[in-house]
């Protein structure tokens, strides 16, 4: 299981026949259907929502979209402790044998250089995502060292803790959600953060106009990055990096026209399971 559901509340466990590799991307479309956590199995998987949103036939337009044959079952869910569920199936990980990511009930290791402690409430904060993955990555690569460092919709706080670890001087992270606001605020803690400026709504909200930063993280989806990729122009220092996930391959030409028109240039990309990470650099002035 990649997440779980904080609250005890009435869910819906939808299962679809899918092939491993076309997994990612069924479950990158339902996210954006309010689904809130999934499990990962040899050829399905199983989706979980609020029942008083559940309806079959978005789903049946995600696989036609995809161009996918699948099975749909559906099942109401039992009201149950879902984080008691998750502990039972979340692994840790190791990203670039450099960071391990655990949750505070796995035990420690000391054999890596970096080591965040994640208890997510919700799926897509623990690495194990492949847009996740990639922005770690981005950031085990660049010269953090007392950076200032925007991280738009962090969720878990993944990137922000492992940014602050990394020697940031700074990091304002947010997020819309009330759930990824609450467990951002446990995660700084789990983590000892002193660095991290925690704040819930969007860029507009919670960044006052004249912040400007060194590196800005955005793991968001397609039509938010398109949206706020002028702000995240405004918000970076001139030589600023912006690094960007939640998108697929396909999606790499809007995304980069987007950042062009706001004069930031394209520097790098990283492809992983059909989703795409970009990296752009803000002119320099």
């Amino acid at each position: 299981m990649t997440g779980v559901i904080c609250l005890m509340e009435n869910y819906t466990q939808v299962t679809l026949s899918v092939d491993n590799e076309q997994q990612d991307l069924v479950i990158g479309m339902l996210m954006g259907l309010s689904y809130d956590s999934f499990a990962q199995f040899e050829g399905y998987i199983e989706a979980y929502i609020l029942t008083e949103s559940f309806e079959e036939s978005t789903v049946k337009e995600v696989l036609e979209q995809l161009q996918l044959d699948s099975t749909i079952q559906s099942v109401p869910m039992e009201q149950k402790n879902w984080n008691e569920e998750w502990e039972k199936n979340f692994e840790p990980m190791v990203v670039e044998e450099q960071c391990y990511v655990r949750a505070s009930f796995h035990p420690e290791r000391n054999n890596y250089p970096y080591e965040v402690i994640i208890n997510p409430k919700m799926s897509f904060g623990t690495g194990h995502h492949a847009t996740t993955y990639m922005m770690m990555h981005w950031l085990l690569e660049l010269d953090v060292t007392d950076k200032k460092v925007i991280d738009a919709g962090c969720g878990t706080g993944i990137l922000s803790i492992l940014a602050e670890k990394k020697g940031a001087h700074s990091v304002i992270a947010f997020d819309i959600e009330d759930w990824a606001f609450e467990n951002l605020n446990e995660n700084c803690n789990l983590n000892g953060c002193n660095r991290i400026e925690t704040g819930q709504g969007s860029i507009a909200d919670i960044v006052s106009h004249g912040t400007q930063v060194d590196i800005l993280l955005a793991n968001i989806n397609k039509n938010v990055l398109l949206d706020e990729m002028g702000r995240y122009a405004q918000h970076l220092l001139s030589g600023g990096t912006l690094l960007l996930s939640g998108f697929y391959e396909a999606d790499e030409a809007d995304i980069t026209q987007a950042a062009k028109a706001v004069g930031l240039e394209p520097k790098g990309k990283k492809v992983r399971l059909q989703w795409m990470s970009l990296q752009f650099v803000k002119a320099v002035e």
